[in-house]
């Protein structure tokens, strides 16, 4: 019965396209239930300040029939920005589908039935299309009237602009609900833009005590420190419905017939995490492993995103390695390492002998050069720019004002590294961005870095070497005898097919056996390889949650 209403949805919805313009106060302690802003939804500057009024809009939409239908059950609907695991919550509130319940919120708001919402979207793809126009239906079903419009030009100055008052606005953005995406590395990228002092926060008031929970959620490494702050922020944000998440993206991960992983778990591809590669068998006489991404341009370098491509991973070694949940786990690079009391000191203890695979040996100042390097790359990644920032010393080796950067000093195999402030995310992010050759790179002009010749072929430290390039066709990469770590598996050969991230070619290579190993988020390319004999295709959940976000400051919104 869910299919069919939501396929007279989605026909009347369509039938309705021409509405489209483009295609609370918490608590001391946030463990317990909080007050959120409730009175007369009209009276409060924007109806959407009233909780009522977002909790109705969040119970108007019948997300789990959403993710059957429209995504064929290749997402998971989300009930939290934390995806399904250890990190999520499972005792926040749920707002399962119910339109009688929306409804009766929506008349204890005082509700206006003639007021429009202004809703904004970014993307072009037909689904997001889909999407919007079924929920625009959903809530005209609960009397609640919607206007959709795509964004076009600066998107960061029409979104996320935060009012220069915190507490009453007005907003600096003229919308009510914008669909958006975040795809994370960390759970502080969830909710740190909750804070009252988020340069992107441009919906949430002020929050008494929520600010608090955010710092104390970045004041520790410890994993299980981590989980329990962030489950107190989910409550919150739940309870107040702060944003409302609508799905989790999955990863794809794709197979073939010829490929034993020998029961390494899949994960997360989006970044790096331990498959024990080395340990894979196939099943060619010729022990080559076919797969995509290979080099284009160049070979990608990893300022922005190092899992951008398997090949990163493959060529290069981190300082500790990340499980597929992409939790920091033991050493790599790193034989061992520690972390002071107080969160400011993490010492390295690098393994002996280690080398490049040119065998120029691989030492702690390959480490500092590294860091430095990733502090004078302009663009180099959120997460990882925030916690060398961290660094004693960062900010006046960025300047110019020193040469050598402070905190980080070199005895032997023993790399320490201070921070002035604790890095919550430090641990995640040695375990994500290789070291780099300083024999190679130390003439490199930060600002200029992917240009540099070094990634037409690089030289890593991975169990992989780079043997033949042909770019924007394919590479191969070697088994590297040099590696510090010997495998039990008989891949000899990786062949890479050249692709971005988005391979308009991997289900035709898929087809032809061509493919072994891959991942994708595309839900088309999963349901065309999982048709094949040869391939197996598995999902894993991954921190990629597409949402609203709910202006909650004064605004006229812009309704044509």
């Amino acid at each position: 019965m869910r299919g069919n209403k939501f396929m007279g949805l989605l026909c009347a919805a369509t039938m309705a396209a021409s509405l489209f313009t483009g295609v609370g106060t918490l608590g001391a302690d946030a463990t317990e239930s909080v007050t959120a802003v409730t009175g007369d939804a009209q009276s409060l500057g924007t109806p959407l300040a009233d909780v009522r009024v977002r909790q109705a809009l969040a119970y108007a939409i019948d997300m789990d029939t959403i993710v059957d239908t429209l995504f064929d059950g290749k997402a998971t609907r989300a009930t939290s920005f934390t995806s399904p695991g250890e990190w999520l919550n499972t005792d926040i509130p749920v707002y399962d589908y119910n339109p009688d319940k929306a409804k009766d919120l929506l008349s204890e708001a005082n509700w206006d039935p003639n007021y429009t919402l202004d809703v904004v979207y970014y993307y072009d793809d037909q689904q997001t299309v889909d999407l919007m126009t079924i929920i625009q239906q959903y809530w005209s079903d609960v009397g609640v009237k919607s206007q959709f419009r795509k964004l076009e030009g600066d998107l960061a100055a029409q979104l996320w602009v935060p009012p220069t008052d915190m507490v009453n606005g007005p907003s600096e953005v003229k919308w009510d609900l914008a669909y958006a995406a975040v795809a994370a590395l960390t759970e502080s990228e969830f909710y740190n833009r909750f804070a009252s002092t988020a340069s992107n926060n441009s919906t949430v008031p002020k929050q008494d005590g929520l600010d608090e929970l955010i710092e104390a959620s970045n004041s520790t490494m410890d994993k299980d420190e981590q989980i329990a702050a962030f489950k107190k922020i989910q409550q919150v944000v739940a309870e107040n419905v702060l944003a409302m998440p609508l799905y989790h993206q999955v990863c794809f991960i794709y197979t073939s017939s010829d490929l034993d992983m020998k029961g390494n778990p899949v994960g997360n591809d989006q970044f790096s995490y331990e498959k024990n590669i080395l340990d894979w068998n196939i099943n060619r006489d010729d022990h080559t492993l076919y797969t995509n991404g290979g080099p284009q341009e160049f070979f990608w370098y990893p300022m922005v995103n190092p899992g951008y491509m398997l090949n990163t991973e493959l060529l290069f070694d981190k300082l500790i390695d990340a499980d597929e949940s992409l939790n920091p786990t033991d050493g790599m690079l790193a034989e061992s390492y520690e972390v002071s009391d107080d969160n400011k000191t993490i010492t390295f203890h690098l393994r002996d002998g280690l080398k490049w695979q040119d065998d120029e040996p691989l030492t702690g100042d390959d480490v500092k050069f590294t860091i430095e390097l990733m502090l004078k790359t302009p663009g180099t990644n959120a997460v990882a720019s925030e916690a060398m920032s961290c660094i004693t010393g960062a900010q006046d080796y960025k300047d110019g004002k020193t040469d050598d950067l402070a905190g980080v000093t070199v005895d032997g195999n023993d790399v320490t590294v201070n921070f002035d402030k604790v890095s919550a995310n430090a641990l995640q992010v040695f375990s994500q961005w290789p070291i780099l050759p300083e024999h190679c790179l130390k003439d490199a002009d930060p600002n200029t870095l992917q240009q540099n010749e070094f990634w037409q072929h690089p030289i890593g430290s991975g169990p992989f070497m780079v043997d033949e390039v042909v770019l924007n066709n394919y590479c191969t990469l070697k088994r590297w005898d040099g590696y510090w770590k010997k495998g039990t598996g008989n891949i000899e050969t990786i062949y890479e097919f050249a692709s971005g991230e988005n391979d308009s070619n991997l289900v035709k290579n898929a087809s032809a056996g061509k493919i072994d190993y891959a991942w994708s988020k595309s839900t088309d390319d999963a349901k065309a390889i999982e048709a094949l004999d040869n391939m197996k295709v598995e999902q894993a959940n991954i921190r990629y949650t597409r949402c609203f976000y709910i202006n909650q400051f004064p605004h006229e919104p812009n309704i044509k």
